[in-house]
């Protein structure tokens, strides 16, 4: 039989991510096997935490296994062709986000459409960022961590998940927006440069909650500031920027 996209948004329900188009006939109902799910970064980062608890959620409401697959590497068009040259038949899925699936489209020559190869089936998450450092950061608030950029023109080294990604096009606007000199380190992922900068491998982090935030709780990095005009529930601790004193410094994430 075909399967409608209406009626495989109906048997995910909750559950999801970016899913190629079903073309083929199919003469058992489904899911009837296992389901890979492709995470287009390294293991530990935001996108592979929210993928696998959707995962967990999946298995349960589906009756099969949600195969989690991490293929990183070139800001994620690795992982996401991939899943692009698999067989469409909605055994594999793509979880991703605006840098993977609109980003990427806009400044790659890609072996793959973004538009017209994939099919969205669920909004996860969407959220600001944090703009946290190393632990022995001298500056105490974002104010004074501008005006240690500025007494240190092009020291800084601030990761990024890769050349275009989000954390990378945040600190380019912190650079333009502070008039200060930054040096940026790509990583396969925010999970590896978080990795670096809890042991104070790197400066700075324009990193996603999800994964920042268990590090600020442990105290092992500072967080300066929220990427948006509301405090976040989840940390109502932490200033917005307009509070911090950068007005107007906006990022925001989704991912589906």
């Amino acid at each position: 039989m075909r399967i409608s996209r209406r009626q495989l948004l109906h048997l995910t329900a909750s559950a999801t991510a970016l899913a190629t188009v079903p073309r083929v006939a199919w003469g058992q109902a489904y899911p009837s096997r296992p389901i890979t799910m492709v995470v287009p970064y390294a293991a530990g980062g935001p996108t592979d935490v929210i993928g696998r608890i959707v995962a967990e959620g999946m298995q349960a409401a589906l009756g099969q296994p949600i195969i989690i697959e991490n293929v990183s590497g070139a800001q994620g068009t690795i992982g996401v062709g991939r899943v692009a040259r698999a067989v469409v038949d909605g055994y594999t899925l793509s979880i991703g986000d605006w840098s993977t699936h609109v980003v990427n489209g806009a400044i790659y020559a890609l072996p793959y459409d973004a538009l017209k190869d994939f099919e969205p089936i669920a909004l996860l998450v969407s959220n600001p960022y944090l703009v946290v450092a190393r632990k022995t950061m001298p500056a105490n608030d974002l104010k004074g961590l501008i005006t240690w950029l500025k007494a240190n023109p092009g020291k800084a080294l601030v990761g990024t998940s890769g050349v275009g990604g989000p954390p990378h096009l945040g600190g380019v606007l912190l650079r333009n927006a502070t008039a200060t000199r930054l040096q940026f380190v790509p990583y396969r992922g925010t999970g590896p440069a978080m990795q670096d900068l809890v042991a104070g491998q790197i400066d700075m982090l324009i990193d996603n909650p999800a994964n920042a935030l268990p590090q600020v709780r442990a105290g092992t990095i500072k967080a300066y500031a929220a990427t948006a005009m509301n405090r976040m529930a989840a940390a109502p601790d932490i200033p917005t920027v307009d509070e911090a004193g950068l007005s107007g410094f906006y990022l925001s994430n989704w991912k589906g």
